[in-house]
C-alpha cells in the first residue's frame, strides 16, 4: 500500500477514536465510530483475496448495523428525555439499546458470531489493530454510560466468558483462537463494569498488552495455524521458550500478569454477593486455559516431524522490529508483583 494512503488511514483511525473519547454528545461519538470503521476497511481489503474481501464485507455490515442502532437509540433518548449528553442516559429503553449496539461493535456474545470469521480473513497486522485499537472507542462509551441494566451486563459477561472458552476448544487456526480469546476477555471486563470501572480499565490495559505480544509473536513466526507453530523452535529458540509464559498469562495463571485482573475481578464479584457468577467465570477460564496449553504444547514441547511436508519453509531473516515484542513480552510476564500498588491506585 502507498505509504501516504497508509498514513492517512492510520491518522483516520486515531482521529476517529480520539473524537469518540473526547465527545460528550451522541452525534459526535457516532461520527468518531463511523470514521474508525471507514478508516480500517481499506486496510482490511488491501490484500485482494476472496477471504479478505469477505471478512471486510462482514465487518462493514455488522459495524454499520451497530452504528445505526446506536444512532437510533440516541435519537430515541433525545426524543424521550430531551438530552443529547452521553452521560444523561436515564431512560431504560435507549440505555439497553445502546448497550446492545456497543456489544455488537466489540463482539460480545451472543453478538459475537462475526468476530472469528472476520479475524480469520485478515492478515496478522490488521487483526492486531482490530483486536486492540478498535475496541477502545466503544469501550470508552460503555464506561461513560455506566449501563443501568445490571442483569443485561452480567448475562453478556457470563455468556461471553463461556462462549469465548467453548468456541476456541476445537480450533486449529490461530486467528480464530485469538478471536475467541478476545470474546472471553471482554466478557470478564463487562462482568465487573458496574461494580468497579477502574478494574475494567485495568483488565482492558492488560488484555491489550498480552494480545499485542501474542500477535507480534505469531507475526514473527509467520504462523497462522497450530502446525506452523511447531516449526518455530528452529527459528527463534529463545522466544519459543518464552511463548508458553505469554500464552499462560493470557489464560490467567499465576505468577504472570494475566492473573492480576482475574484475581481482582473474582474478589470484587465475591464482595458483591455474586459468588455463582464468580464461580461460573472462573470455570470458564479453565476452558480458555485448555486451548492456551494446547498452543504451548504444540509450540514448545513437541518437535515437528522432519518429513518433506513438515520441513521448515525457507525463510529470509525477519525484518520485524523486536523491541516492541521484547517490551510487551516483559510486561505480559512480569507485572503481577505490582498488584498491591495498582490496587492502591484503583482504590485511593
Amino acid at each position: 500500500m502507498n505509504p501516504y494512503i497508509l498514513a492517512i488511514l492510520l491518522f483516520g483511525l486515531g482521529l476517529g477514536t480520539t473524537i469518540t473519547f473526547a465527545s460528550s454528545h451522541w452525534l459526535l461519538a457516532w461520527m468518531g465510530l463511523e470514521m474508525n470503521t471507514l478508516a480500517i476497511i481499506p486496510l482490511m481489503a488491501q490484500h485482494h483475496h476472496p477471504r479478505a474481501i469477505e471478512a471486510t464485507t462482514k465487518y462493514f455490515l455488522t459495524q454499520a448495523a451497530a452504528a445505526a442502532t446506536l444512532l437510533f437509540a440516541s435519537v430515541t433518548n433525545a426524543w424521550l428525555t430531551g438530552q443529547w449528553e452521553i452521560q444523561q442516559i436515564t431512560h431504560p429503553l435507549p440505555s439497553t439499546m445502546i448497550t446492545v449496539a456497543l456489544a455488537l461493535k466489540i463482539g460480545l456474545a451472543p453478538l459475537h458470531a462475526w468476530l472469528p470469521e472476520v479475524l480469520q480473513g485478515l492478515d496478522l497486522t490488521t487483526g492486531l489493530i482490530l483486536s486492540t485499537w478498535q475496541k477502545l472507542a466503544p469501550f470508552a462509551l460503555i464506561l461513560q454510560i455506566q449501563p443501568s441494566n445490571s442483569t443485561l451486563l452480567i448475562i453478556l459477561g457470563l455468556t461471553s466468558t463461556l462462549i469465548g472458552g467453548w468456541g476456541g476448544l476445537n480450533q486449529t487456526q490461530l486467528r480464530k483462537i485469538l478471536a475467541y480469546s478476545s470474546i472471553a476477555h471482554l466478557g470478564w471486563m463487562i462482568l465487573v463494569l458496574q461494580f468497579s470501572p477502574s478494574i475494567t480499565l485495568l483488565t482492558l490495559l492488560t488484555y491489550l498488552v498480552m494480545t499485542f505480544s501474542t500477535f507480534l509473536l505469531f507475526k514473527l513466526n509467520k504462523a497462522t495455524n497450530i502446525n506452523t507453530l511447531a516449526t518455530s523452535w528452529t527459528k527463534a529458540p529463545a522466544l519459543t521458550a518464552l511463548t508458553p509464559l505469554i500464552l499462560l498469562s493470557l489464560g490467567g495463571l499465576p505468577p504472570l500478569t494475566g492473573f492480576m485482573p482475574k484475581w481482582l475481578i473474582l474478589q470484587e464479584l465475591t464482595k458483591q454477593d455474586l459468588a455463582p457468577a464468580a464461580t461460573l467465570a472462573a470455570l470458564s477460564a479453565l476452558l480458555s486455559l485448555y486451548f492456551y496449553l494446547r498452543l504451548s504444547y504444540a509450540m514448545s514441547l513437541t518437535i515437528s516431524p522432519n518429513n518433506l511436508t513438515g520441513t521448515t519453509p525457507w525463510r529470509f531473516p525477519s525484518t520485524q522490529l523486536t523491541y516492541p515484542l521484547a517490551t510487551s513480552t516483559a510486561m505480559t510476564i512480569c507485572l503481577l508483583p505490582l498488584t498491591p500498588a495498582i490496587s492502591a491506585l484503583l482504590n485511593p
